[in-house]
């Protein structure tokens, strides 16, 4: 059986153009909470015609529902649910649990697809999401062939890849470089897309993790042996075009293998970046383009005089063509329309105002678009738009409560056995040990000082564990339960499937679990989970506005901008494993780890000088992280009796907690 082809849909003219250029399935968002926010998107209103015309299409939809929600925003949300439930929707895809959560317990006639924010990268991912009721896993885009083939053996559930479009640096969802630089959160559908910018490192200025797009339509023959339900298009915020065309060249690659050839000459014209089948292939090194722009490059500028300019290209240009204009500085790129235009064979004279110099780059960037419908003619039955008010107060009554602990709490993590020597364990309840591999074999839980204070310690699992590696963190948490360890930190939710089996354990999930809103707090309580870490991008209003205060507030820690399974070199001195590069204003530190990229920022968040303000709103528990620190007893001493006093920590920053969370 032939995978199912689906395409995205930002406005009107794309969902037609995907219609035409043979789709089989669309995914689109409404105005709210949807991982592209900065597309037009659809109104409530316009829904019901969206899902009449798909009927008559034979088609499937899909509504994205795939941000995080901040505890204001449940109200409208179970409006939005309601709305959705009156409707025949395929099915919605989510990435947060609170969603999840109410979409489960009041809206279950709802179908769950998850989201690929929800990083789920492993076959325990998979199954855990199948048990919990998903009908489809979106899977993480950093997956190997191998991988992929070795999950979708171990799993019943419906999988989708990604095939075409923009990448990523980081895993999605495990992204705060967008927030971090100003609130704006990737999980949240607005995005600033940092990983396209120029940095500096040394002597070297360019995009270090702009990625190049994908395009796997070269091994489609293999993907179709997998067993594999939908091979999915990345692209809502491209235009009508661009969807029409991509969906015609991989609707012929799947009818047709044999025309591959055919339709990969369709795709050259798809105005993205340069491609690469990323992780698919056997080389990731050349996955990095240092140009961030989109546009296939056409040329570069050899004489300009007045209003025009001339350079040399064997492509077809003509009036209504849109090209860009990327100067030899690399920014400030210019985009025109062909106006005037006159050819002389392969020298092209385009006449337009402009600034240009000889040695700019030339990008074409679109052609003379087909027209598609712009308007919906049906319209569908008229949907009550709101929750009755006694329903929805009933709902988020169930939701949470307040419980106020009576003893603080303090937990120390830690990334590096050196600092063992360097805490005081008198002094903390708590510590955290996210290790990396080779680190966890040298842990000897019957040293002394260690089996004094075992109810102490606390094993944190990686935020990535490869399926290769299922079977090392297996056996280290046996190893570890057997001589008497019973607190374990989840960095995911679906690797509670690696402790099942373990009696009288406590686990904890970490921040990268998330918990911006009751219902998921709600959810995870009904996981077993003992407490959680709250999100480092939390702000302290949404911290304040929920009921729940179990949770442990992350006062001092390096949050990690970019998490990536993606290499990136920079040409400096010292160790390739730890390197610093910086943009206008900030510095940074790039890490390696297991073979993960990690990004810190070179000043920490501290809110220690707000400790004090927490525990008056009711918060007992809190995090230091020292992980990102040179190890140091003057550091641990000092960042602990600011701890104990309140007060502040410089340099440093404070991230959301004030300007507040977008």
């Amino acid at each position: 059986m032939k995978p199912e082809l689906l395409l995205p849909v930002g406005n009107t003219e794309s969902f037609f153009a995907a219609i035409e250029g043979g789709a089989d399935a669309v995914y689109f968002g409404l105005k709210n909470f949807n991982a592209r926010g900065r597309a037009k998107n659809f109104t409530v209103n316009q829904l019901q015609s969206i899902l009449k015309q798909a009927e008559i299409s034979k088609i499937k939809t899909y509504l994205t529902l795939n941000t995080l929600i901040k505890n204001e925003e449940l109200s409208q949300l179970l409006d939005i649910l309601f709305i959705i439930s009156q409707t025949n929707i395929s099915a919605i895809i989510i990435q947060d649990l609170g969603v999840y959560y109410l979409m489960q317990k009041f809206f279950p006639q709802l179908r769950i697809h998850a989201s690929t924010q929800m990083m789920i990268h492993n076959s325990i991912g998979t199954n855990l999401f199948s048990k919990k009721g998903f009908e489809r896993i979106i899977l993480a885009r950093e997956l190997t062939f191998t991988e992929l083939e070795q999950i979708s053996k171990r799993t019943n559930v419906e999988l989708e890849v990604f095939i075409h479009g923009a990448l990523c640096y980081s895993f999605s969802g495990l992204c705060l470089f967008s927030s971090f630089l100003g609130g704006m959160s990737a999980n949240r559908g607005l995005c600033k897309q940092p990983c396209r910018r120029i940095y500096t490192a040394e002597n070297q200025k360019k995009c270090f993790f702009s990625m190049k797009d994908l395009q796997l339509i070269d091994i489609l023959p293999q993907l179709l042996k997998l067993r594999i339900s939908s091979l999915k298009i990345e692209g809502r915020m491209k235009s009508a075009e661009y969807v029409y065309r991509v969906a015609k060249a991989y609707r012929m690659a799947i009818d047709n293998p044999g025309k591959i050839n055919e339709a990969k000459a369709i795709l050259k014209y798809d105005f993205g970046r340069v491609k690469t089948i990323y992780f698919m292939g056997n080389d990731v090194s050349k996955a990095i383009t240092e140009n961030s722009y989109i546009g296939l490059l056409i040329g570069e500028i050899k004489d300009r005089s007045g209003n025009k300019f001339t350079f040399e290209t064997g492509y077809p240009l003509s009036i209504g063509n849109r090209i860009r204009i990327l100067p030899k500085s690399g920014i400030n790129s210019k985009s025109i329309k062909i106006k005037e235009i006159e050819r002389n064979k392969n020298k092209v004279t385009i006449f337009a105002e402009n600034s240009f110099q000889v040695g700019d780059k030339i990008f074409l960037i679109g052609v003379a678009e087909r027209k598609f419908r712009s308007k919906f003619i049906i319209k569908g039955k008229k949907l009550r738009l709101h929750l009755p008010v006694q329903k929805k107060k009933n709902i988020l009554t169930k939701i949470s409560s307040y419980k106020l602990l009576k003893n603080e709490e303090l937990f120390i993590r830690i990334n590096s056995l050196k600092w063992l020597k360097k805490i005081y364990f008198e002094k903390i309840d708590f510590l955290i040990l996210n290790l990396k591999k080779d680190e966890w074999q040298q842990v000897n839980l019957r040293i002394p000082f260690l089996k004094k204070n075992l109810k102490k310690l606390i094993l944190e699992l990686p935020n990535f564990i490869s399926e290769d590696n299922l079977y090392f963190y297996k056996t280290l948490l046996k190893s570890f339960y057997n001589e008497g360890l019973r607190n374990f930190i989840l960095s995911h939710i679906s690797q509670k499937n690696l402790l099942l089996n373990y009696k009288n354990i406590r686990m904890y999930s970490n921040e990268n679990v998330y918990i911006l809103n009751d219902a998921a707090i709600q959810f995870l309580k009904e996981e077993n989970i003992f407490t959680y870490i709250y999100p480092q991008e939390n702000d302290f209003s949404n911290l304040i506005s929920g009921k729940d205060r179990k949770g442990i507030v992350p006062l001092f820690y390096y949050p990690q901008l970019f998490y990536s399974r993606m290499p990136v070199s920079f040409e400096c001195k010292g160790n390739i494993e730890t390197q610093s590069f910086n943009d206008r204003n900030e510095k940074y530190d790039k890490i390696i780890r297991d073979g993960i990229t990690i990004i810190y920022p070179e000043k920490p968040v501290s809110l220690l000088q707000y400790k004090k303000k927490l525990f008056d709103n009711g918060f007992r528990r809190f995090l230091i992280d020292f992980s990102n620190t040179v190890p140091s007893g003057n550091t641990f001493n000092r960042v602990l009796k600011k701890f104990i006093s309140s007060s502040v920590e410089q340099p440093s920053r404070v991230f959301n907690f004030k300007k507040g969370l977008q």
